[in-house]
């Protein structure tokens, strides 16, 4: 039976962003390349890309030879993962992928391995050939790539290795065979089951205070909570329908998220950044209330407050009740609205409509005045969030902070792109949760929850 071996990948620039894949199929005995597939995808994940690659790299192998053993071998942990059938997730976007790539051979007809993505240049060079042509507007030529200059011998020999086992282990198993009868059940049995994909997306968040028109309301309105889990934030995910549960990584830091209470501002719906508002009376009982919801559920352990005195005061009232003492991050501040600050959307709408148009339009544009892009911000957030899940792993912590903060943690958890931001509703007072498990993934529990202010 002939042995190929299919090298894949894929890519995004945003994460969601303009997205390609490449993968090549090679000879495993010689190790030369047969085919080489590319192509620009248009907006999507890395997980998306890399999953397509997967199945352009499949697909080619298949019209080849569709009775041709197949050795897969990828830097995305994930999907090899996902796809040998040991790792299990539910994320729906990634389900018809996965069931897609092992539909193309019969099920252990496939084997899967993962690499270093320095041994994975051939494939990595085709996706960005084919994101740099879709920029450009063009389709890739497979005459225009030079991915196959690339190929070092290191290349070729891991291709032969590979070659040479599989030619090995299918003349062990067709001699076992032939002494007990038995049928060949090698290979990824599971891999029809699998699903994946957790998807990291950049930007930031959207203003506190400012009930934008475009969908942007940020105080008052309904609550909304859950339990479903949506993947996101980072690399690789441990659950997949079907076979057996991925490994245990323990319990996951965490993140209550406490919008804080009411300031004057807030009804109002004025921009309200790094100006040092003071609790209002509602904003004052809010946070008693909060506070005895969090002290009934019993489950904080730690609690971590931007250093704004209307999250101070907030959190101040949650730890009276806890006996904890409050840590103060910068990092968790509000967005530098500049020239906004304290302005309702109709006043910035007059008074700097140009900057106003150009915040909404990109993640990257700033507000009048000096203030933090929305991009800025998510970086700012990102690391911030970072350096908690490793300082709380397996701990439960309230982090007391703003719209925009929660907001970017939220989306960065589910890979939303950054207009999502302004179809997020978070009040004043609100709960939202989002877990980080040790593999990277986050998983969003909860969202603008307001049932102890009722």
């Amino acid at each position: 039976m002939r042995q190929l071996v299919v090298e894949a990948d894929g890519g995004s620039r945003g994460n969601p962003g303009p997205a390609g894949y490449g993968a090549v199929v090679r000879d495993a005995a010689s190790g030369e390349p047969l085919v080489e597939r590319a192509e620009y995808i248009g907006v999507a994940t890395n997980n998306v890309a890399e999953y397509r690659g997967l199945i352009a790299g499949l697909k080619a192998a298949r019209e080849l030879d569709p009775e041709a053993r197949v050795h897969a071998r990828m830097d995305s942990k994930l999907v090899v993962e996902q796809m040998s059938g040991r790792w299990k997730i539910k994320h729906p976007d990634m389900k018809p992928l996965a069931a897609e790539a092992a539909r193309i051979f019969p099920s252990g007809q496939v084997t899967y391995e993962w690499i270093p993505r320095e041994r994975n240049k051939h494939a990595d060079r085709l996706a960005n050939e084919a994101m740099d042509a879709g920029r450009r507007g063009e389709r890739w030529e497979p005459s225009a790539s030079s991915a196959a200059l690339s190929s070092s011998a290191e290349d070729v020999r891991a291709a032969r290795v590979v070659g040479d086992a599989a030619a090995g282990a299918a003349k062990a198993r067709a001699a076992l065979n032939s002494r007990a009868g038995t049928a060949d059940v090698s290979g990824a049995a599971a891999a029809s089951r699998a699903s994946g994909g957790a998807a990291v997306s950049s930007g930031a968040g959207v203003s506190s205070g400012a009930a934008v028109s475009s969908g942007a309301g940020v105080s008052g309105g309904t609550s909304v909570s859950g339990g479903a889990a949506a993947q996101g934030t980072l690399p690789k995910s441990t659950e997949v329908e079907g076979a057996g549960w991925g490994p245990d990584l323990g319990p996951p830091a965490t993140f209550v998220l406490l919008r804080h209470g009411e300031t004057a501002l807030t009804p109002e719906k004025r921009f309200s950044g790094t100006g040092d508002h003071e609790l209002s009376e509602v904003g004052r009982r809010q946070a008693e209330a909060v506070a005895a919801a969090l002290a009934a559920r019993g489950t904080i352990q730690a609690i971590v407050s931007s250093p704004l005195k209307r999250c101070r005061q907030t959190a101040d009232a949650v730890a009276a009740r806890l006996g904890l003492d409050v840590r103060i991050d910068d990092g968790l501040r509000e967005t530098d609205f500049g020239a906004w600050e304290g302005l309702t959307f109709g006043e910035v709408r007059e008074r700097y409509g140009d900057d106003l148009d150009a915040w909404l339009a990109s993640p990257k544009a700033a507000p009048t005045g000096g203030g933090e892009s929305f991009a800025t911000v998510a970086k700012r957030v990102a690391a911030t969030r970072d350096r908690l899940v490793r300082e709380y792993r397996g701990r439960t912590v309230l982090v007391v902070t703003h719209v925009t903060p929660i907001k970017t943690l939220v989306r960065l958890a589910i890979g939303a792109p950054p207009e999502s931001l302004f179809r997020m509703e978070l009040s004043a007072a609100s709960v939202s949760a989002v877990a980080y498990y040790a593999d990277g993934n986050a998983s969003l529990r909860l969202l603008n929850d307001t049932g102890h202010l009722r």
